[in-house]
């Protein structure tokens, strides 16, 4: 039996397809190390002493786990790490309660100007946080009968440099409502139509029924909540001056307030410290997270 030969656009196909692959191979590596070099810097300056510092060694001579120790001692960042821990999980807890409720009214009710509210909240994801930074800092300090304010909101500082200001403000977002709502819409509506005839109220069909399958979406929204408030910098710098409730990263700009006295070591230890349960928490959440993000487009 002879064998036919391929022709030759085909025969040269399987090297054209090794040799991208090879190069996109090659690309996604290059791009892999750009992105962990400033992170394997952060965490081998953190065991340096200031000398080796000084003269820029990448590996440090010892070892200085006191470093850790020292930069907790120069601050009160136990009690930074509180306040940045509950911040994370307010607005976490805020958030999943009203995006998952406003998603599935968007998804499953019969409400009047449904699409014309999700493509509002498709246009809020394309407006920058700093353009409404500043109204919402004034709404915030207009909030009535907190902080000395009368029933007009005036007077008085609202809720400016308080756990509220802190947390409800960013506690719910655009993004996650959408997010919610592409989940449940892809959740058949015959469920919750057979949880009505079994007499199951509407609030019942969203917690008992619906909630409880649309995990992925609960846990991406969680690590990005999460991740925000924890690395939050630029609206706890605007509504607080009371120490007391100085979040991690506000406690990490101390360091470098002076340039000529930043002490390095310190602040890299400090800021390893800081990174290391978002990387804990995005390696538990892993599989979750990326089915959710993968299913986010699955029905419009």
């Amino acid at each position: 039996m002879t064998s036919v030969p391929l022709p030759a656009a085909a025969a040269g196909k399987p090297s054209s397809l090794r040799i991208g692959r090879i190069l996109l191979y090659a690309a996604l590596t290059v791009g892999a190390i750009l992105m962990i070099l400033p992170f394997v810097w952060m965490v081998l300056t953190a065991f340096k002493n200031e000398l080796e510092i000084a003269k820029f060694s990448w590996l440090p001579g010892e070892l200085r786990w006191r470093n850790f120790v020292e930069a907790m001692q120069s601050g009160p960042f136990l009690r930074y790490f509180r306040n940045s821990l509950l911040i994370a999980v307010g607005e976490t807890a805020f958030t999943l309660a009203v995006c998952t409720t406003a998603g599935y009214a968007l998804a499953k009710l019969p409400i009047r100007g449904s699409k014309a509210l999700l493509n509002y909240f498709i246009l809020l994801l394309l407006v920058p946080f700093q353009i409404i930074l500043v109204p919402l800092f004034l709404i915030v300090k207009s909030i009535p009968l907190f902080g000395g304010n009368n029933i007009l909101g005036q007077g008085g500082i609202g809720w400016l440099n308080s756990w509220w200001g802190l947390i409800i403000p960013l506690g719910a977002a655009p993004l996650f409502t959408f997010l919610a709502r592409q989940f449940f819409v892809s959740l058949p509506s015959e469920l919750a139509q057979a949880a009505r005839v079994d007499g199951l109220g509407e609030f019942g069909i969203f917690w008992r029924i619906m909630t409880p399958l649309i995990k992925p979406a609960l846990i991406t929204i969680c690590v990005f909540q999460i991740e925000a408030a924890w690395n939050g910098f630029l609206w706890p710098l605007m509504i607080t001056t009371s120490d007391s409730l100085r979040p991690l990263q506000l406690g990490l700009a101390i360091f470098a307030q002076n340039p000529a006295e930043v002490q390095w070591p310190y602040l890299m230890a400090g800021t390893a410290l800081a990174t290391l349960p978002m990387i804990v928490m995005f390696v538990l959440a892993q599989k979750r997270f990326v089915e959710g993000m993968a299913n986010v487009g699955i029905k419009g």
